[in-house]
């Protein structure tokens, strides 16, 4: 059966796209539990980096699975299918803890849009990148022209989306697409995983809100939380919160 699969070694937590018989194409129920497996990572101190991977070499995703939303009405498919799909890929873009999307195989239309989610990318050399949606009369829906846009030249999105070619690794490489290329892109996120769990987790974050913050990634809810972090660590919050719960005026230190 078809699913998304959560393991954890150490301190890294692997989520496994399982639907190889439609080359990992995602389905409703993965995308679901996708956003389960999201929530529960976020909430749990104890992990400080996640891979994601899919099973077998030939796909790491070819998108969104057409029996999922191929019946669906025109208001459906916007308002549930493709909203979504990128409620639940801006979550894992959000994520506190670093991210890899390992692409053993093909990632293309909503799979590339999933790897372009995470935070670093590796690619087998034989895996492609192509958004194909306009061959079967739609476009691309989870951030395919959005965030797509601010890891990639535009010429290449368009080269994909427009004229239905396909990016290969070096390609990839080259344009800063994908941090490495190797014959075992699991064994290489491992091995830039390895450094990345021994810093500061609460470092870590926070960087990694200051530069979704300048990409544009969600500015305002970004600024709003390292602004929450500040306040959260002053006395006058301490105060303020002491005064309420003793039903008296605060007397702020301003510090």
């Amino acid at each position: 059966m078809s699913g998304v699969h959560f393991t954890q070694e150490d301190r890294v937590a692997e989520l496994r796209l399982d639907n190889p018989a439609k080359m990992n194409a995602l389905t409703v129920e993965m995308l679901d539990q996708l956003a389960a497996h999201l929530d529960r990572i976020e909430r749990d101190r104890g992990i400080a980096a996640v891979m994601l991977t899919a099973e077998g070499e030939r796909a790491f995703c070819t998108g969104a699975d057409i029996n999922g939303w191929g019946d669906l009405s025109p208001a459906e498919f916007s308002r549930h299918w493709v909203r979504d799909g990128h409620r639940i890929f801006d979550r894992l873009a959000r994520l506190s803890q670093p991210t890899i999307a390992v692409l053993s195989g093909h990632a293309f239309g909503g799979g590339l849009e999933l790897a372009a989610a995470c935070d670093l990318r590796v690619m087998a050399p034989t895996a492609a990148l192509a958004l194909p949606e306009a061959g079967v009369g739609i476009v691309p829906g989870w951030s395919g022209t959005q965030r797509l846009l601010r890891l990639m030249p535009e010429p290449m999105v368009k080269e994909m989306a427009l004229f239905g070619h396909r990016i290969k690794s070096d390609r990839a490489l080259a344009c800063g697409f994908v941090a490495a290329v190797d014959d075992d892109p699991r064994a290489a996120a491992l091995r830039l995983l390895e450094r990345a769990v021994t810093l500061s987790p609460r470092a870590v974050e926070i960087a990694k809100t200051m530069i979704h913050a300048a990409q544009g990634e969600d500015r305002a809810a970004m600024v709003e939380a390292l602004g929450s972090a500040a306040i959260a660590a002053s006395d006058d919050r301490a105060e303020g919160v002491a005064a309420f719960r003793d039903k008296r005026t605060a007397d702020f230190p301003g510090t």
